[in-house]
């Protein structure tokens, strides 16, 4: 047995909601198969570009007072926010006074304080296969996160900020956040969700968002992960899209020492759609892996995907872009764009696009590459005077920026436009 998973393991005698909602025993056989098939290896497919050697040494210890932060870190995002500090809610910090007529916001130590099943009924999902460890380990130990509900046919125009900061502390401590994201039908929704760093720290992250969109419900959902060098993230976005539903997402992953995100879609009801952009922007010793699992159960659904990587120092980006298209689901339309830049000969970068079809009369594309600046470009903006760093900033931002396109409210568009120029002047100094 390994380090890691005995010291996660270690608070789950003592979790107090862990009979909550009737969930013991699902936590307890969640528990028992995580510690049962360990860590997956190299050799299993869905890690073989991320090995976990190094994290299988480590120990980490449990959170139980969330310490204080510098209000300064949470001036530049407004208001409805509810903020967690080493995965424990912050009072001080939140402000959901605002929060728009029809929406709700609860933290899950609530939802399984009032101990109603139905209520907590998003936690008891099972998760099945041997590599899903850290899912099992979510299940079983997650005692803190967010249900954001919408009500039918409600539209807030402001978003709401869902804010995670990491911050140092003597021991390298550990924390599962679990949260659901729920819309009925009609409704729509802006979420930010936002991956902070408040100063050097070690942490280990591990967090489930469920989402869940009713007919004709549309979501925008920017995550901005900027963490600590030291952290390691393991993020997992489960989603269902109703009929006429419309999912929308970015996801900038700009920090973390290790940060895997996995982001499953079904796209259930009859012309549902998701589009999903994201960029990988790693430099230094990082390794960032984004693992794309898109399924086409209803027909005339559609998916437009456009993944942005950069890689420079000795860091590593890994990407996996599955779409299946299931028996039935005639007139999919699905497109994957995953485009790269190599910064440096340290880095590496590995990508694989990956279509399954089952379905006739359907659309499928997919592409990825893997290059360099383009050198004519170096040279026009060399001749105009520019330093050859400076050039190459600019050029890496106007090849990330494309993804952007995907936020039409331009508080997001903004917001996530201030995070990636900040992350690219400091992995590409001018």
């Amino acid at each position: 047995m390994s380090a890691l998973l005995d010291s996660l393991a270690a608070p789950f005698d003592t979790l107090p909601s862990r009979d909550a909602a009737g969930l013991g025993g699902a936590r307890r056989a969640a528990l028992d198969a995580a510690m049962r098939d360990g860590l997956p290896h190299a050799r299993v497919e869905a890690w073989k570009y991320t090995p976990l050697r190094a994290l299988e040494r480590r120990t980490f210890e449990s959170v139980d007072v969330a310490p204080a932060i510098d209000p300064a870190l949470l001036a530049a995002i407004p208001s409805p926010r509810i903020v967690f500090v080493n995965g424990r809610y912050h009072e001080a910090g939140s402000d959901i006074a605002g929060l728009p007529a029809g929406v709700t916001l609860q933290r899950v130590s609530e939802v399984l304080d009032e101990g109603e099943t139905d209520a907590a009924g998003f936690m008891q999902r099972s998760y099945d296969r041997s590599d899903e460890v850290f899912a099992r380990l979510n299940a079983a130990l997650a005692a803190e996160g967010v249900v954001l509900r919408v009500e039918a046919n409600e539209q807030p125009a402001q978003a709401v900020h869902l804010v995670f900061v990491g911050t140092g502390d003597d021991s390298d401590q550990a924390w599962h956040l679990r949260h659901l994201i729920e819309l009925g039908e009609g409704a729509r929704l802006n979420v930010v969700e936002h991956q902070l760093m408040a100063g050097d720290h070690r942490h280990f992250a591990n967090s489930i968002l469920q989402v869940q969109l009713g007919k004709d419900a549309r979501l925008s959902h920017a995550r901005l992960q900027d963490e600590s060098d030291g952290a390691t993230l393991i993020h997992r976005t489960d989603a269902v899209v109703g009929e006429d539903a419309e999912y929308r997402r970015i996801d900038l992953e700009l920090g973390a020492g290790l940060s895997r995100h996995e982001l499953n879609v079904v796209l259930l009801g009859e012309r549902s759609h998701v589009h999903a952009n994201g960029v990988l922007l790693a430099d230094g010793k990082r390794h960032l892996d984004t693992r794309l699992g898109i399924d086409h159960a209803g027909r005339d659904s559609t998916c437009e995907l456009v993944w942005r990587g950069v890689g420079s120092g000795r860091s590593r980006v890994v990407f996996h872009g599955g779409i299946q298209i299931r028996q039935g689901a005639d007139g999919s339309d699905a497109m994957l764009s995953n485009k790269n830049l190599l910064l440096s000969e340290g880095a590496e970068i590995d990508t694989q696009p990956v279509l399954v079809i089952h379905a006739d009369e359907v659309q499928a594309a997919h592409g990825a590459t893997v290059g360099q600046l383009d050198p004519t470009a170096m040279f026009y903006l060399r001749t105009r005077g520019l330093p050859s760093e400076q050039a190459r900033q600019i050029l890496t931002a106007a090849f990330c920026r494309e993804t952007l396109s995907v936020l039409e409210d331009t508080g997001m568009r903004d917001a996530a436009l201030a995070r990636l120029d900040h992350a690219l002047e400091r992995s590409i100094p001018a």
